[in-house]
């Protein structure tokens, strides 16, 4: 018996039997197009709830749902024994997927409260309070103590008024909204310990469960906060300075230590040797902290992959003394756009001036890989714009590609323009028009056939079906681009132009059949739903060109990590198996 299991679901939960064309919604971060990377705020909660002797489990279910065509997730579910459910609406895209298995936790746990959380549902907290499958919301970007405190009413002490960041119905139905008003001030003191996981993964038998995506076991990333907030107004996003002072109540953001976060650091490559991905900008607190990390760094001699984001131009000094202090550093930026007042519109204030010197000082320094983004479904831009930004990567491989370490990607602004984002609260004076606006809207529209059926928005200069055309043009031809300068192999480039021509063939029948008025036959629904299967993982590009170099041979774990719990989760099947059939 669980204090709480922490699920996280598909964004659609019945995916494996719905005719959906994802399309390139996630094809430029690990996760599949159902969202199976579960937010980071999953780990942390777990190892400080379990500090407090509260027994927490994580549930992957996306994971599972992926892994195994025969999953039951009904009959999982059914057997789950919980104080208490948690369920993730951090990212908008699982509106449809949170709350269907939130109805399946219902019908089977009737009288077992249902607790949501996450960015998305701190925006529409007052709208998720009224679905009948959903007991609380705990509203803000840190969990941690509101979630402990609920969990010690549940058990019986004090009421539900001392639990700060709370919306939920009384005992009359009535909505009730505490004040939110745990805001840490720093992240000292929520550290995240993988270790606590692999422990958790021997105690509950359950490997895949805690997979933070699919496929980890083969590329295991890992990731650490460097803050929570942000000091930067990017006009789409639900994570700006903007959203959190208006939605989180944060003022400013909130860091971790240099000292904690290098210790952080060191714990993970004593368990792990695959990358470790530092979440935030290191000049967002200031150059000191940025230049302390740097010298912290110099003496416990990380040399796993390590990939840090930047949100402006660094310092050119900063990158040969990054060189220095990091053998194996990597570095992603995305720039939006090649047009300077497409860039200037989504609030990044850098010329290309700027940004060639910073890539081409970078990989001087000894940057390891350089991902450069660009974006569509922006500010200003044009069909056309889009186009010269695809011949602008042109431009940059030709210059700085030699040792083929510049990666460029562009993918659209899919499939919603964040809630609590600028753009989404004042619309039309970025030159948007919105076309959901409640989380019910948002729910719906993920069951559409496509993803131009999903996209919450179109722009005075882009329609809904330009942003889709545009992306699959620009992606043929960046794809062209990469093979000529030899980042693509000529079978990969051929693999991922046919993918992109089945993906423009579908979306045009699926637009033709929506035009005429008609819904499409079983039939058609079923060779689609094929089609949808080989292009569904990825279309604009291969997600290998997304990773970097593990340091162990086919990504086994150095040391007794997580080699163990794959062994152990072995033999507890095998055992399973062997058990079944000598009792039949």
């Amino acid at each position: 018996m669980y204090d709480i299991i922490l699920i996280h679901p598909p964004s659609v939960y019945d995916f494996r039997k719905r005719s959906i064309m994802f399309g390139p919604i996630s094809d430029v971060i690990p996760s599949t197009p159902v969202f199976d990377m579960y937010p980071l705020g999953f780990v942390s909660l777990s190892s400080y709830l379990t500090r407090k002797k509260i027994k927490v489990r994580i549930l992957n279910l996306v994971v599972k749902m992926l892994s195994s065509p025969d999953y039951d997730v009904e009959k999982e579910i059914k057997n789950l024994k919980s104080l208490s459910f948690g369920i993730d609406l951090h990212w908008l895209p699982h509106a449809q997927g949170g709350l269907e298995i939130a109805k399946l936790l219902k019908k089977y746990h009737p009288e077992t409260p249902v607790i949501f959380g996450g960015l998305s549902a701190t925006y529409f907290h007052k709208e998720l309070i009224l679905y009948p499958e959903v007991n609380f919301v705990i509203r803000g970007d840190s969990a941690e103590l509101p979630l402990f405190k609920l969990i010690q009413v549940l058990k019986g002490k004090e009421g539900l008024y001392s639990v700060p960041n709370l919306t939920y119905k009384d005992k009359r139905g009535e909505i009730r909204i505490n004040s939110l008003n745990f805001i840490p001030e720093n992240l000292n003191g929520e550290g995240l310990d993988y270790t606590h996981l692999i422990r958790s993964v021997l105690r509950d038998k359950d490997l895949l469960g805690y997979f933070p995506f699919y496929g980890w076991e083969k590329y295991p990333i890992t990731a650490i906060f460097t803050c929570k907030g942000c000091t930067q107004n990017c006009t789409s996003c639900g994570g700006s300075a903007f959203a959190y002072a208006n939605f989180c109540l944060r003022g400013e953001p909130a860091y971790r230590d240099p000292e904690l976060v290098v210790k952080d650091m060191k714990k993970i490559s004593l368990f792990f040797k695959g990358p470790i991905f530092l979440l935030g900008d290191l000049f967002q607190p200031g150059e000191a902290y940025a230049y302390r990390f740097l010298n912290l760094l110099k003496k416990v001699k990380i040399k796993n992959q390590v990939v840090l984001e930047f949100f402006n131009i660094p310092p050119l000094k900063f990158l040969y003394e990054l060189g220095k202090s990091l053998p194996n550093f990597n570095i992603q930026i995305s720039a939006e756009s090649h047009d300077p007042q497409v860039r200037s519109g989504f609030k990044r204030n850098y010329d290309n001036n700027d940004l060639e010197s910073f890539i081409e000082n970078s990989l001087k320094a000894g940057c390891k890989k350089f991902d450069l983004f660009f974006m569509i479904g922006l500010p200003y831009q044009t069909y056309d714009s889009v186009m010269r930004t695809v011949y602008y990567c042109d431009y940059l491989l030709d210059k700085f590609n030699s040792p083929k370490r510049l990666y460029p990607f562009i993918s659209p602004l899919a499939p919603f323009v964040d809630p609590g984002s600028m753009v989404f609260e004042n619309p039309e004076k970025f030159g948007y028009q919105l076309l959901f606006r409640s989380l019910e809207d948002h729910r719906k529209a993920l069951e559409s056939p496509s993803w131009r059926y999903m996209l919450n928005y179109r722009t005075q200069w882009l329609s809904t079906e330009e942003i889709v055309y545009c992306t699959y043009e620009a992606a043929s031809k960046l794809n062209y681009i990469k093979y000529r300068h030899n980042l693509l192999d000529e079978k990969t480039y051929l693999v991922i132009e046919n993918r992109i021509r089945k993906a423009i063939e579908i979306m045009k029948k699926i637009d033709r059949a929506i035009a005429q008025g008609r819904s499409l036959d079983e039939k058609e629904l079923e060779e689609l739903k094929r089609k949808f299967d080989l292009i569904n993982y990825t279309t604009l590009c291969e997600k290998g060109e997304l990773k970097w170099p593990l340091r162990f041979f086919q990504g086994r774990i150095q040391r007794w990590g997580l080699k163990y719990a794959l062994y152990a989760h072995n033999i507890i099947n095998f055992l399973k198996r062997s058990f079944s059939r000598s009792t039949r």
